[in-house]
């Protein structure tokens, strides 16, 4: 087990039934950079990732 999926159970566990727009996750993704720059990286490339997912040239 990923260290991750210690923190990706507990969301699922505690938010699993709530309905959120991209545009709350995106303002969310955004406050945790502006709190934890170190982790910019890591935060555009899952950005990206989930923008790009049904785009199968990616």
């Amino acid at each position: 087990m990923y260290f991750t999926d210690r923190g990706l159970e507990e969301l699922e566990d505690r938010r699993g039934d709530d309905e959120v727009t991209l545009s709350w996750l995106a303002a969310k993704m955004r406050d945790f950079v502006d709190a934890n720059p170190e982790f910019e990286t890591a935060v555009e490339r899952l950005a990206t990732y989930l923008a790009r997912d049904d785009d199968p040239d990616d």
